[in-house]
């Protein structure tokens, strides 16, 4: 038995030793954050795991109840649905006010979900917000501006912001979020983001192919926060926090180092999250106020070549019956627009296993979609 154990204890140690030289010991860490407070896998409600910087808000308003006002019941479809996709909440904006609400698993109105990738699409509109405010060029402007290292690359010479936005970075990275020494893993736990970040280059010309990669985000995170000169927790604050009246502070997860994870970890509440969703199907204008320019929302909305459905981080279904947009995130985060319907819908929740059309487009979005246009 003594042999054994042994045995044991030098084969463990041998592994550790082992993982720690092939720069996965972020597996440590992760372990870590997970034994101490909650789930072994990242989840909707990780907002204690990691360090984070506040989004002010200021002068909070709520929205306005529709008279029908959680009057409408959800058609057995929807709630099966839901139910499978272990749903957090629910909301519908119709026409301004909110007309349905609800929340399962303990979640509330005050509850603060994570974006996951959601936070992608709102990286993008405040890369709008940088070019108003004369911070940036424009959308096409070079990375090697703000980062000089990347004019001694190959393909990094002619990477530009709308690349890192639309997913045509061509960088070697696979995204995989299914085993724990994924990039995808490590970039969730890993304690200097920007020294990962930098250390992947490029494999092909940008701009020439479509490839989801949430390394495109932390770049781009990076650069705008190098082009405003603050960190982007601020800047969010400063542009849709405070202008929106949000009803609570957000929280922008970071690294060890204070950089926000601009690849996900935004950590709101739904019903923040669906002034995200109004703001942008009003193209940038707010209570009568244009706070973004209309152009770069119609910009935001607008698929790429490459990829008929997807935009500047933001997905687009133009050839359904119903046309929509959507903001997705993973596990089933959505924020989804319905001009013709004057509608936001916001679901949050917990699956990892969610059906997919050809494009890659969550097939609940579109179920979502079709089901509450019916019933509201």
């Amino acid at each position: 038995m003594k042999k054994i154990w042994t045995a044991f204890f030098v084969g463990t140690s041998a592994a550790v030793i082992a993982i720690y030289l092939s720069g996965y010991e972020y597996i440590f860490r992760a372990v870590a954050i997970n034994l101490k407070k909650g789930a072994l896998t990242p989840s909707t409600d990780d907002e204690e795991k990691f360090p984070s910087l506040e989004v002010h808000h200021a002068n909070p308003t709520s929205w306005e109840k529709h008279n029908l006002y959680n009057k409408h019941e959800l058609s057995d479809c929807i709630l099966k649905d839901l139910k499978k996709t272990r749903a957090s909440s629910l909301i519908v904006i119709s026409d301004h006010k909110i007309i349905h609400e609800q929340y399962w698993k303990d979640h509330s109105t005050s509850s603060l979900m994570n974006s996951f990738s959601m936070a992608k699409g709102i990286l993008c509109i405040l890369v709008g917000f940088a070019i108003d405010d004369g911070y940036l060029e424009s959308e096409d402007q070079l990375i090697s501006t703000l980062f000089p290292s990347y004019q001694n690359s190959r393909y990094g010479k002619f990477l530009r912001i709308r690349h890192l936005m639309t997913m045509q970075a061509g960088f070697d990275w696979e995204e995989e979020y299914h085993h724990p020494f994924a990039e995808n893993s490590k970039q969730y736990f890993v304690d200097d983001l920007a020294k990962q970040a930098f250390n992947i280059d490029l494999k092909a010309m940008p701009g020439e192919h479509y490839e989801y990669q949430s390394v495109a985000a932390q770049i781009l995170g990076l650069a705008l926060r190098e082009a405003i000169g603050k960190n982007l927790s601020s800047y969010l604050s400063e542009k849709l926090w405070k202008p929106l009246g949000m009803e609570h502070s957000a929280k922008w997860s970071t690294d060890e180092k204070g950089i926000e994870k601009s690849f996900c970890c935004i950590h709101a509440s739904a019903r923040d999250f669906a002034k995200i969703g109004q703001f942008i199907m009003q193209n940038g204008n707010w209570e009568g106020k244009q706070l973004l320019n209309k152009d770069f929302c119609k910009k935001l909305l607008t698929p790429t070549k490459e990829n008929d459905a997807f935009c500047f981080n933001i997905w687009a279904d133009k050839t359904s019956s119903i046309k929509h947009w959507s903001f997705y995130g993973f596990l089933g985060q959505f924020i989804i627009m319905i001009p013709e319907k004057k509608m936001v819908v916001v679901k949050t929740g917990l699956y990892n296993r969610l059906d997919v059309d050809e494009k890659k487009r969550p097939l609940q979005v579109k179920l979502l979609v079709d089901e509450i246009s019916n019933i509201f």
